[in-house]
């Protein structure tokens, strides 16, 4: 197994990844799986924000991704574009259009580094909400075709950029709050969300559940690598969400929110009905499809991050999710490959993942968490539904006592992180 830095990773990214294959390279397992009061992998975790590195490689790497996030740093650079970093940018347009508009929009954005929110609202308010509008004035099934294959590119970048505003109550400066409130409701209905569902069961649900028994979204109950069971998870989640989520708020006694949630997905339906009786075509294409296609990313995407769950602790954030250092997870979405780190602090921004992750190592060591490389959330479940371990050992960046294992004994340690836990484990593991 050979480790390969691939060269259109974001800075931060090649910048971990190199640091891990220096690990690897020297044998550097620190000490996993030596636990007891004082060296959980939570508390380690916690503590983790003031280590700045004993050995050469950490502190360089950790120096270096703080100066990408440090406005004060001539390295500081706020992401403009999901698909080019400035050093892509030809220097005439970085000089004379980039920067200032990037000067620009820092005063409209929450934090300086996320002038790419301001990007992908202003893209998705001209292109998306204009050719939806055309489609209802002027409709052809080309246009149609067309504005449904770049819906769907584009919702990936769109469901993590509400992903980081329902968790930290939006993305622009507070003087803009008008247009940070407003719209989600303009876009959601056309990237395929229905209003606020988002939120009530991500935010409202799944991060109390944490991929427990009690999580709708939960993968525990399912054989991992069976595509019958996942057609199984989707179905459910497609067909019977509207009502379970407003039930699993009942049954925890919060009927505010179970009225909220049940609502704003009534009222969404109504709003779909209404608009394909007024023009079932555009409808189609604008609402209908991306509405599929959006349900059905959600599980893939859910399913890839919450199937290789650790057989003995289960509850553990280290060994319910997964890191990935990869192209699309992180580049296009936000490095929503560190999900381990979302996990253990859902209100983290987006840009410090990469830093908290090295400084967090020995946590992860630990805690025995796993780190890919080159694969995103799709390929995880379409590999795990091949039952294809071997190649998801080849994309395994080991860590801890993980360093030093043959690919075939990494692909049968995997394996074991998938199978289905019956409700006699779910009683004993989940108490």
């Amino acid at each position: 197994m050979t480790l390969k830095v691939n060269p259109y990773f974001t800075q931060p990214d090649i910048v971990v990844l190199e640091n891990l294959i220096q690990d690897v390279k020297h044998e550097i397992r620190g000490e996993p799986g030596v636990q007891d009061e004082k060296s959980t992998p939570e508390l380690i975790e916690s503590c983790s924000d003031r280590v700045v590195g004993e050995l050469e490689h950490d502190k360089l790497s950790i120096s270096q991704l703080q100066s990408y996030n440090d406005p004060g740093s001539a390295d500081f650079t706020p992401t403009i574009f999901t698909s080019w970093d400035d050093k892509d940018i030809p220097e005439f347009l970085n000089r004379y259009v980039c920067k200032p508009y990037a000067q620009m929009a820092m005063r409209i954005v929450r934090h300086p580094t996320d002038v790419v929110f301001l990007s992908h609202i202003l893209q998705y308010m001209i292109i998306n909400l204009g050719s939806a509008a055309w489609l209802y004035y002027r409709f052809s099934y080309l246009h149609g075709i067309a504005h449904t294959v770049y819906t769907t590119w584009c919702v990936g970048s769109f469901t993590l950029m509400m992903h980081n505003h329902i968790h930290n109550n939006g993305v622009l400066a507070r003087n803009w709050a008008w247009l940070d409130f407003s719209f989600p409701y303009v876009l959601e209905p056309l990237m395929g969300h229905t209003w606020d569902s988002y939120y009530y069961h991500h935010v409202k649900h799944h991060h109390v559940e944490s991929n427990g028994p009690e999580d709708l979204s939960s993968t525990i109950r399912y054989q991992r690598d069976d595509i019958f069971h996942f057609l199984h998870y989707y179905g459910r989640f497609l067909l019977f969400i509207w009502v379970e989520l407003p039930l699993y708020f009942v049954k925890k006694r919060k009927p505010n929110l179970a009225l909220r949630a049940c609502l704003s997905e009534l009222a969404s339906y109504a709003f779909y009905y209404y608009m394909t009786m007024l023009n079932p075509k555009a409808s189609t294409f604008v609402l209908l499809l991306p509405f599929a296609i959006m349900r059905f990313a959600l599980m893939v995407g859910n399913w890839g991050q919450h199937a290789l769950v650790d057989e003995v602790d289960p509850k553990s954030d280290f060994r319910t999710s997964i890191t990935m250092i990869d192209v699309m997870s992180n580049r296009v979405c936000f490095n929503d490959g560190y999900h381990t780190a979302h996990h253990l602090n859902p209100r983290r921004h987006w840009r410090d993942h990469p830093v908290h992750f090295l400084k967090s190592k020995e946590a992860y060591r630990t805690g025995r968490a796993l780190v890919f490389h080159e694969i995103d959330w799709f390929m995880m479940t379409v590999k795990l539904l091949q039952k294809d371990y071997m190649y998801l050992a080849d994309r395994l960046v080991p860590i801890g006592d993980q360093i030093g294992m043959s690919q075939k004994e990494l692909a049968d340690m995997l394996r074991t992180k998938t199978r289905i836990f019956t409700e006699e484990d779910i009683q004993k593991k989940f108490k």
